[in-house]
């Protein structure tokens, strides 16, 4: 049986400042957050971030940004033998482009659960927002809603079994 704990970035991850993490400069992450997925890791989950990057349709920012973000991330990760299994993320804004990717729809979890054969009985998702739990639910997965820059590892140490 394989499990996923699938992550929401901005305000779970690393600081949401209330508007966009438009650079590399700006992404900080929550003390909490990398051992919160090294906790659910040591358990047998595998880490999978699910995100909504609206800036880039906005041109506030690119999507080499974008990846360059998540680039570091997964360093920061990789020191802690952390291994994320897979980035998601949608670069559309409702006002700009309709699109199936953007949470609250599950497109990313459900593509992320065939594609690695995880058990949605067993994976679960955190987020910040409504409609990070919306998109685990629509995929068939349990979700769950944090507060905004909260603890990760509280979260993560009441839902991993």
């Amino acid at each position: 049986m394989k499990k996923a704990l699938f992550l929401d970035r901005d305000g779970v991850i690393n600081h949401d400042p209330g508007d966009y993490t438009h650079a590399l400069e700006e992404f900080v992450l929550l003390p909490n957050a990398l051992n919160a997925m090294k906790y659910a890791q040591d358990l047998g989950y595998e880490i999978v971030i699910v995100t909504n990057q609206a800036g880039v349709s906005k041109g506030l920012y690119s999507k080499q940004e974008v990846d360059r973000i998540h680039t570091f991330l997964r360093s920061e990760c990789a020191k802690k033998k952390i291994e994320i299994r897979d980035i998601y993320y949608s670069i559309h804004h409702p006002d700009i482009c309709n699109s199936i990717s953007r949470k609250p729809h599950g497109l990313w979890v459900e593509r992320a659960c065939a594609k690695y054969g995880y058990d949605k009985n067993h994976s679960f998702m955190i987020g910040d927002r409504e409609r990070d739990v919306q998109c685990a639910e629509s995929a068939g997965v349990k979700g769950f809603q944090m507060e905004k820059n909260g603890d990760l590892l509280q979260y993560v140490q009441k839902l991993c079994k």
